[in-house]
Order: structure tokens, then sequence, then C-alpha cells
């Protein structure tokens, strides 16, 4: 049940907020979980006790290693509930691995046997569950907090339950930490103002994914599908540039809705992007990219490899192993494994020394040198296979197979192209926030009852055009999944 679709806009939405606001407010979560398991059993049905599980396992795991529940105050009570710490984390680990890495491992060990005539495995075809990446990082997270002890355990199953099974960040995230919920979970405010804002942030979320994302997405899956050979350097940059404004238009709107969506029901999620496009180093950029995943492996993978604490050798070992594994949860792919090593080399390279001579550089080289590099990254991110990848930078560099005239750029670029690239343009550096930013300044500082009357009818007619449109192109055309339910 996407945010984007009928079902979800006209049927399941409308209806839960009515019965939310009719409900007293103990049962509030009751409802609440209630709703997002009907949400997740929609989109999921054959992998539906994936999810149930994991609740109900981590739930108890918090029990085990919270220090207050176990007296933390002997050698039995910690190396105790540093074993149950370590089970949970592999188990955790284990349910995501057996879902999205087995079949990789045996395939790429099949390659291997056959070339050496060892013996080969077949596994069967599984189904990754939707959200098993986001949902089991958020159960790690818990669950280590807890230990720490810088998170109470929740001992309200319900409430728990609510925070692992929200439907607004269940699938693509933002991946929230139970401290950040914690005070929201038992008691929270249902101000009108709040509300508006949710609806507002969804209704911009919604048309940045249907009336900008969907769109270039067609445009860059034609470009894709056409074999790199065949392509001339025009079309290759162009799927490239396309797909970076995809991906960020369609990640940052389903983000924008779920942040939304909370704020409906009384909950705030953090922030999951910050304008990235306009960083000047890769650093910078995963500072201002899916700020939830970065600030996870940050904090559960980085720090307790050494970080920065143990001399330079462990920290760019721990970076190199962050980045790695970022690739690795994005997808059981070599591309993948090579897009999160290609981010950690350039990491490496700033910190060895290139992060004190980007300063020194023209401002706009700067951003050439940050979208140049992410680029690249894309194409390992939006190819097949790593074969592909690299004859698409190939015909990126004009080194492609010329048996064959290559197609020209002038082939695709209708002017419903050219409409959607420019709208992805304007909403990847932003305009449409600092028009807003500089409407509400203008608003708070008019006295005039007239003027804020103005300024608020004009945003509500806005608004209202915005989601009329993107309706209106909802029932127009079929393409509408968003990327990151893949992985």
């Amino acid at each position: 049940m996407l945010f984007s679709s009928v079902t979800f806009l006209f049927y399941f939405l409308p209806v839960l907020l009515g019965l939310y606001f009719l409900t007293p407010g103990k049962l509030k979560n009751a409802l609440l979980l209630v709703a997002s398991l009907v949400f997740y059993t929609w989109g999921e049905p054959s992998s539906f006790w994936v999810l149930p599980l994991s609740v109900v396992v981590n739930y108890i795991a918090a029990f085990f290693v919270s220090p207050t529940s176990t007296g933390d105050n002997n050698k039995d009570n910690t190396s105790r509930r540093k074993w149950v710490l370590g089970i949970a984390v592999v188990l955790n680990l284990a349910l995501l691995a057996g879902y999205k890495y087995v079949a990789f491992v045996i395939s790429n060990w099949n390659e291997l046997a056959m070339a050496a005539e060892w013996k080969t495995f077949t596994v069967p075809p599984t189904h990754l569950p939707l959200g098993i990446s986001f949902f089991t990082f958020q159960a790690i997270s818990y669950v280590v907090d807890v230990y720490r002890g810088t998170t109470q355990v929740q001992r309200r199953f319900v409430d728990y339950a609510l925070y692992a099974c929200l439907f607004p960040h269940l699938l693509a995230g933002p991946i929230v930490r139970y401290a950040d919920l914690a005070r929201e979970l038992s008691s929270r405010s249902h101000a009108a103002g709040v509300f508006a804002s949710g609806v507002r942030r969804f209704i911009i979320g919604l048309a940045k994914k249907v009336l900008v994302a969907n769109p270039i997405a067609v445009f860059v899956d034609e470009q894709f599908a056409l074999p790199s050979h065949d392509i001339s350097v025009g079309v290759a940059w162009m799927a490239v540039i396309g797909y970076g404004l995809q991906i960020y238009c369609d990640f940052s709107a389903y983000s924008d809705m779920a942040i939304g969506l909370g704020r409906m029901f009384g909950f705030h999620f953090m922030e999951n992007f910050n304008q990235p496009y306009h960083a000047r180093s890769m650093r910078d950029f995963w500072r201002r990219w899916h700020i939830s995943l970065s600030s996870w492996f940050r904090d559960y993978v980085y720090i307790p490899l050494g970080g920065s604490r143990h001399g330079p050798v462990r920290e760019l070992f721990a970076l190199v192993s962050v980045f790695l594994l970022c690739g690795l949860w994005h997808g059981a792919n070599w591309t993948f494994v090579l897009w999160g090593l290609w981010h950690g080399v350039l990491l490496l390279c700033e910190r060895l020394g290139m992060e004190n001579l980007l300063p020194r550089l023209w401002r706009p080289l700067q951003h050439v040198y940050l979208l140049l590099a992410v680029s690249l990254g894309w194409v390992l991110f939006r190819c097949q296979s790593v074969t592909q990848a690299v004859a698409h930078m190939k015909a990126m560099c004009g080194l492609g197979p010329v048996e064959h005239p290559p197609v020209d750029l002038i082939l695709f670029m209708t002017p419903q192209h050219l409409i959607s690239l420019a709208a992805g343009v304007l909403v990847a550096i932003s305009p449409v926030a600092l028009l807003q930013r500089w409407i509400q300044q203008r608003q708070s500082l008019s006295g005039s009852p007239l003027s804020q009357f103005a300024f608020q009818s004009g945003e509500l007619a806005g608004l209202a055009a915005l989601f009329l449109l993107s309706v209106t192109h909802l029932a127009a055309t079929s393409y509408n999944p968003f990327i990151y339910f893949r992985f």
C-alpha cells in the first residue's frame, strides 16, 4: 500500500484518521499498532510473520540486556548482558542475511566452485520482505541503546510494538531511534498547527514523488534499458544525471511523506535529507544524504570499531568498513559493494589530506567534484551488474564500441522529459524550501490580519493545486514504486 496510491489516500488514511481522533487517548497506540500491521500485511501477506517475530524477540531481549532490569552490580550480570546482546544482534542480522544475502553468497560460491570443480549448492528463490533492512536496524539500535543505558527498556509491549511497526517509517525510514519517540509513545499532543504542518509536508512529498520522480524514472529507465555500447556520450551522461535526480526526489519524497504522516498522529521524526547536492565534499554529502542511515552506521559501527580514537590506521579501517557494510545494506550485489567502497575510498582520500585542499578551490569547482564523484557512484548503484556499469562508464567517456551508430540524446529529449528534468533540478536545489521559508518570514513580520489571511489562503490554494495535480497524475500513469522499497 504505497503512500502515493488511491487506496492509501482515499481509503486507508482518511478512515484511520477518523478512527484515531475518535479513539480515547489510552487506546490510540493500540489502534495505530493494528493499523500498522494491516498496512504491512496488505503489501507483505506471504512474509507477515517476519515483522511480529522481530518485535517479540527484541522486546524480550531488551529486558535481559537492561542494566536496570538485571542489576548491573557484578561481573556475572555484565557478562550475561553482553551474551544476550550478542545473541540478539546475531539473530537480527541472521534474519536479514537469510532473506537478503544467502542467495548472493551461494551464487558466488557456485561460480567459484564450477571453475574449481567443487561441489555446488542450490538455494530456493526467496522474496525479500518489505522494510526488513529498516526495521532490523531499528531493532538493533533499540537493544544496543538499552544495553548501554542510554534508553530505558519499554515495559509496555504495545508501545514498543508500535515503535517497531509504526507504518509511516516502517518500509523506507527514516531509521528512527527509540529514544526519539519514547516520550511521544506515552504522551503526545495533537495541536492543530502540528497536524496542518504534517498535511503540508505530506502533500509536498506526494507532489515530489508523483509529479517529479515518477516522470524522471520513465526517462531514466528508457535510457538504461539500451545496450551501453549503443548509446552516445550525451545519452550516457543524461541517464546518470537523471537517475541522480530521480533517486533524490523519490527517496526524499518518501521521507517527506513519512515525516508528515508522523506529525498528523503526533510523532516527530528526524529529518533525513538536508540539500545533499549542495555539498562540496563527500564528507559533507554524507552529513546531508540519508542522515538516519549514516548516523546509525556512525553510532553502531564506526565508533565501536574505534572511530578516530585509536590512531589514523584504525580510523581509516573503520571508515572503509562502514561504507563496505553500507553498500551491502543497500543490496546483495557486487555493484552495491563497489558503490560503498567507492564512497569509502573518496572519504579516505579526503581524510588523508584532500579535505584540506578542497576549501582552497573555487567554490563551483568543489560542487563539480562532489557531483562528478556522486554521479559515478550512481552508475554502480543503478546498473544491474558490474559489466553493465563498466560499459556505461566507458560510454560516458566516449570509449564504447563504434560498430554501430550510437543512439543520440535528441531521440529522448521530449518536452515532457525536459520539463520533468527541470523540475528535478529545481527540487534538488530546493527553491521551494527557500520560497516557503521566505513566505513564513514575511508572514511573521506582517502584523496585518489581511496580509496573514492572504498568505494563508495562497498557501492553501497552492497545496490544494499540488494535491489535485498529483491525484490526476496518479490516475493517468502506472509507474509508482519507491526505489528504496527494494532495499
